[in-house]
């Protein structure tokens, strides 16, 4: 009996598919490849499927993967120039980040975002640990949700500890499949067992000496939120290497830039050195932040995947 479903949990050779109101566990039938690039998981959770249900047995073959209407990728940690694929088929990414304990570097919240604009999925950064923060903390916090709001993307304050914005972000949420992502230890299990407590997802702890976060959640799970609606847990992410993304195109991921797009001197323009650049222009009149030129510069160079999340600018 061949059957459609979602898979909704994949920990590499079985992966859990949904269809209906039943779950099944499935090996794939063959080999499902990627487009554009070699990924180190052909299927991922937020897929549909076509399986065949074996006889009197509750596993299955996944035979058919369905075509995706987007994806989050990450460069392989292992295998620089492979992929790994995050999730597939989601309405809303939202990006947990931290001022500290962890801290989240602008450079990553950049390439994620520029990740996100690529395959087209709108992303919500969550700022999350609200009432650990100091003064100092808290304006650090205002001036990154006040340089990202004025580029276009929605930005919420939250606390998982004591609950403030939390009947906010479930609004948002409600009947949507959405993804959380960010850094190790910045709560991503935390706020969604908020969220939904009887989801009861395993917690992990802060690192003391370093102040990150251990990996708790060690691959990609969909869970339903009793309101309506789907999350996406994702294992903490340290570095986020971008994948496929033409050095010639990357400037258009970037919304402060495309707005400057065929105001340049030259229609080919990298915006680093060419006279009568109108983002370079824009940069120096303070329209573009420097924290996001030099995202923009670094991904250029984009030279070793492992140092995206160390004190590179700070």
């Amino acid at each position: 009996m061949e059957l459609t479903g979602t898979v909704i949990k994949s920990t590499g050779s079985w992966y859990t598919v949904k269809s209906g109101n039943n779950t099944y566990n499935c090996k794939i039938k063959g080999k499902f490849r990627t487009k554009g690039f070699v990924a180190t998981n052909p299927l991922t959770v937020g897929d549909k499927v076509d399986f065949i249900l074996k006889k009197e047995e509750d596993t299955g073959l996944i035979t058919k993967l369905h075509e995706r209407k987007n994806y989050i990728i990450r460069r392989s940690i292992n295998l620089s120039h492979k992929a790994h694929i995050i999730a597939a088929n989601i309405d809303k990414a939202f990006l947990i980040i931290t001022i500290k304990m962890p801290q989240t570097h602008t450079i990553f919240i950049d390439r994620f975002l520029v990740s996100a604009e690529a395959y087209n999925i709108p992303v919500t950064l969550v700022f999350n640990k609200i009432d650990l923060y100091d003064e100092p903390d808290k304006k650090q916090m205002h001036e990154l949700i006040s340089l990202y709001k004025k580029i276009g993307y929605p930005c919420m304050k939250v606390s998982a500890q004591t609950g403030e914005g939390l009947e906010n972000l479930q609004n948002v949420l409600k009947d949507k499949i959405s993804v959380f992502a960010g850094n190790s230890g910045v709560g991503k299990s935390t706020l969604i067992n908020k969220l939904d407590s009887a989801l009861n997802l395993k917690i992990g702890e802060i690192s003391g000496y370093h102040k990150k976060g251990k990996h708790t959640t060690t691959f990609s799970e969909m869970h339903p939120f009793y309101f309506g609606g789907y999350i996406i847990d994702t294992p903490g992410i340290k570095g986020f290497g971008l994948v496929d993304l033409e050095n010639e195109n990357l400037a258009t991921y970037f919304p402060e830039m495309l707005n400057l797009q065929g105001q340049c001197k030259y229609y080919n323009c990298t915006h680093l050195h060419e006279p009568d650049c109108a983002v370079i222009d824009a940069l120096e009149h303070g329209k573009i932040s420097i924290s996001r030129y030099k995202s923009y510069l670094s991904m250029l160079e984009d030279e070793d995947a492992g140092k995206y999340r160390e004190d590179i600018y700070k």
